[in-house]
């Protein structure tokens, strides 16, 4: 379904004159993901510290020709463009999906709660592809803003509809009804989870089941007696008029119920659950065990009996249930080439999705997309394929590797796009057999593709195989602390964002590429070679070197690096080398000496900077300082002494100078803590990556990851590790630990191995240790032998038994059942926080992340 766009200002109640009939088949809320500009119109949001009208002549220099603001003045800028102007932005995009969901009069199912609710969507579009053409919220989009960018893909030929809402505080939940105006409820659970805009649990309830206030079914679980009593007063409010006809169908498993839960027997990876409905015994077999699976599929569950899908139907369905991927993974390839595996599943939003993330991706000039065919899409085949085609073609792909019987048939379609090198093939295994002659180098590999065409396969053989430890780098957490960041600077202030020592461990061209899109303003690394690398992959921000020397003045110049100048020895070393060069106005930052007793100049030095900073041979970017100790209130006092410092030295060094000159000085913990000690730029650097004391805001990006080598069991009186430091402590007897400790030692009595023996068989205990693929070469701290680490095995802490080693550690496992060889293990992120691991090292969480060597290899996700 297409709008003109004068159809558009009418739907929005704009007061613009707008005669264009454009027609609109686009919304566009982010410059940066610009795909077809002639039926695109974009809404220029404001944010805290965005505001979309900044992006309104980019977008027209792009051929964007339709736009809604809430600000004018553009059409000098744009004089081709129709402006549909309104009081809010956000507001006018909700509206414009609210109009286009009354047009459709299908089954839709709105789908909140705490936790679950993407599963949920992602589970009953397998389960009912086959019966129903389904539109559905791509990924995770159930904000003020995902929601509405969900509802506009609704088109004529869907039956179906599948929209999840999520909500953060008061008030926004009657927005999403609005726009998503769901027929059938589907309530997952309550939980924690974004409880900080709620005054208490009942009130997150009662906002959340506002999303259902007109829809005819409701679908829940009835076993939380807080969502239950909820439930009961919203039927209670709805049926005050006899005329409605508004419906519960819940499930439980301790009492009667619309589905009765009988039994949940689990066995062998599957659980067998069986439950009385309608008076008839019915059951079904899902492939997972954990709990919220169970939960999950439950709920799918009753809503195809709602549907009434016949339960045979059901129990073949619910066998075939797959695994969610929540997220895409950026891996290092083969041949200098990036790998994005997104293999789980195929369909035309996910894919375009995908496309996005490539379309980041800048490391490698070429872009490559291998795609199986698309299951069940609801579309004719020709369209959907003609679709794929158009979206490879708007995103410039270099090369397209279709797998399927349907993408064989539809081949001409790519073939005849310009510049697209082509290939398919009918399956996965005759492209595997033809790998060998296929060529992949220094190109952005897109893998998606449907679980049955097993493109695990191809990941296989495309992902560089490395060490099995691994970083893991949680973008979306990246952005997440960024924008958290940025929402406490005042209007103007800057943001340069540190990426030095490989970017704190999580590596620096990922990351500087990472922040580029996102537009911080500056980038600082420690060394002139790091700028280098920075610049030869395409970083084009503007990048501090923080320890230039002589040496690396030609690089500085060639690549465009800016270096701090801390001394007066290298002020003098400079501005020789550049007056030999005839080099004038070159960009520098000036490093003052405020209290930290590092670098910098301090207030005796200042003469010698007033006499060159009078010449042309340098042109000052910045002053900045750093402060010492602005986490803790204890030196408060000091940390606003350093910022009356810096701010006279500042003010004596611009009275030299005829222009004006960035001031920076605070760092992650001041940024907060400090708001008039902003000045122009701030400088964040670990809260970036998820780690600032006692900030509950940001999110831990990071999780170093290994696996078990092998299972041991020992008997008493075993060691483990060298030196026989490592025993499996006997707790019943610690006291003897001391007469052990004597005996290792040597004593003042020399004691025969036998005497040995005996004493470590009477202190220690059998059980069970397993060696882990991670030591001190790959940065675990030997100060964490011993048992004073601990890792993550199956959710329980094992301990560290005896010295760490270079590339193995041994743990204790005696507790943790059901561990087997290969198991994951978690070194530090996730459930097991970097700054508790960093405590028991007696460090700081910096050192533990900047220290996990480069031979561990990082992969870079976004959920």
């Amino acid at each position: 379904m297409s709008y003109t766009l004068q159809h558009i200002a009418k739907i929005l109640k704009s007061k613009s004159e707008i005669s264009s009939e454009q027609l609109i088949n686009y919304l566009l809320i982010d410059s940066r993901k610009l795909v077809h500009a002639p039926t695109t119109l974009f809404f220029a949001l404001k944010g805290p510290r965005n505001n979309g009208h900044a992006f309104v002549k980019e977008l027209y220099d792009k051929g964007v020709r339709a736009f809604v603001v809430s600000e004018s003045g553009f059409q000098e800028l744009a004089p081709e463009a129709s402006f549909i102007e309104v009081s809010d932005t956000l507001s006018a995009l909700q509206l414009l999906a609210a109009h286009h969901r009354k047009q459709f009069n299908i089954p839709v199912i709105g789908i909140t709660g705490s936790n679950g609710k993407t599963i949920v969507k992602e589970w009953l579009y397998q389960l009912l592809q086959d019966s129903f053409s389904i539109v559905r919220s791509p990924k995770s989009y159930n904000s003020q803003i995902g929601v509405p960018l969900s509802v506009w893909p609704m088109m004529e030929h869907h039956q179906l509809a599948l929209f999840e809402a999520g909500i953060s505080q008061s008030g926004e939940m009657d927005k999403l009804q609005k726009i998503i105006q769901p027929t059938i409820g589907v309530f997952t659970n309550i939980g924690e989870a974004h409880s900080e805009g709620f005054l208490n649990i009942r009130q997150k309830v009662n906002e959340k089941l506002r999303l259902f206030t007109h829809v005819k079914t409701l679908i829940y679980c009835k076993d939380d007696p807080q969502v239950h009593t909820a439930v009961a007063g919203l039927w209670q409010q709805l049926h005050r008029d006899d005329s409605n006809d508004f419906t519960l169908f819940n499930w439980s498993t301790v009492s009667d119920a619309t589905l009765q839960i009988l039994t949940i027997f689990k066995d062998n990876g599957k659980s067998l659950i069986s439950a009385n409905y309608k008076g008839q015994t019915i059951q079904i077999e899902i492939p997972f065990t954990d709990d919220a699976s169970v939960e999950n599929a439950i709920h799918c569950w009753c809503v195809m009996l709602h549907l009434d899908v016949k339960p045979k139907e059901i129990s073949k369905r619910m066998k075939q249930l797959e695994a969610i991927a929540m997220r895409l993974e950026l891996k290092q390839g083969v041949n200098h080439c990036s790998v994005i595996n997104d293999s789980y599943n195929t369909d035309i939003n996910s894919l375009k999705i995908a496309l996005d993330f490539l379309v980041q991706q800048q490391q490698q000039p070429k872009r490559t997309v291998i795609l199986s065919d698309i299951l069940q899409s609801g579309k004719p085949e020709r369209e959907l394929y003609q679709e794929v085609s158009d979206a490879l073609k708007q995103r410039e792909v270099h090369r397209f590797i279709g797998i399927g019987e349907k993408l064989y048939a539809y081949q001409n379609l790519f073939q005849q796009l310009p510049n697209l090198e082509t290939k398919f093939y009918k399956s996965t295994e005759s492209f595997l057999s033809d790998f060998p002659q296929l060529t992949f180098r220094e190109e952005v590999i897109l893998l998606k593709g449907a679980r049955v065409f097993e493109f695990e396969l191809i990941n296989q053989r495309l992902e560089e195989q490395r060490h099995q430890t691994v970083m893991e780098i949680n973008l979306n957490a990246l952005v997440h602390n960024l924008k958290w960041y940025q929402e406490q600077l005042k209007p103007g202030t800057r943001i340069m964002a540190m990426v030095k020592a490989f970017a704190y461990g999580s590596g620096s061209y990922e990351i500087a590429r990472l922040l580029q899109y996102h537009k911080v303003d500056y980038l600082a690394v420690a060394y002139t070679d790091e700028g280098v690398a920075l610049r030869k992959r395409g970083i084009q921000l503007p990048i501090m070197v923080m320890n230039p020397d002589a040496s690396s003045f030609d690089q500085l110049v060639q690549f465009h690096l800016e270096p701090d100048v801390y001394s007066v020895s290298l002020l003098n070393e400079l501005v020789d080398y550049l007056k030999k060069q005839g080099i004038e106005h070159f960009p520098v930052h000036i490093e003052l000496e405020t209290g930290m007793n590092r670098l910098g100049f301090n207030e005796k030095e200042l003469s010698v900077l007033e006499t060159v900073l009078d010449t042309t041979v340098l042109k000052v970017q910045a002053f900045f300082s750093h402060l010492v100790a602005s986490e803790s209130p204890a030196f408060d006092g000091f940390t606003r002494q350093q910022g009356a410092l810096f701010v006279k030295m500042c003010d004596r060094l611009s009275a030299k100078l005829s222009y004006p000159v960035l001031r920076h000085l605070s760092n992650t913990s001041g940024i907060a803590r400090f708001p008039d000690l902003q000045f122009d730029m701030v400088r964040l650097g670990i809260g970036l990556y998820g780690v600032e004391s006692g900030n509950t805001h940001i999110r831990e990006a990071s999780t170093l990851k290994t696996s078990i080598a092998q299972i041991k069991q020992l008997e008493p009186g075993e060691t483990v590790g060298y030196g026989r430091k490592g025993i499996l402590q006997n707790e019943e007897i610690e006291r003897e630990g001391k007469r052990r400790n004597e005996l290792e030692q040597g004593g003042e009595k020399p004691c025969s191995f036998e005497e040995q023996q005996k004493a470590l068989g009477e202190i220690s205990r059998a059980g069970t240790i397993a060696t882990i693929r991670i030591g001190y070469a790959d940065g675990y701290s030997r100060a964490l032998s011993n048992g004073k680490g601990k890792v993550m095995i199956k959710g329980q802490l094992a301990p560290v038994v005896g010295w760490i080693c270079m590339d193995m550690t041994m743990v204790d496992i005696s507790h943790i059942p059901g561990v087997k060889e290969g198991d994951e293990v978690i070194v530090f992120g996730g459930p097991l926080s970097v700054k508790e691991v960093a405590k028991w090292a007696d460090t700081i969480p910096y050192e533990l992340i900047s220290g996990v060597s480069q031979r561990v290899r990082r992969l870079y996700y976004e959920e």
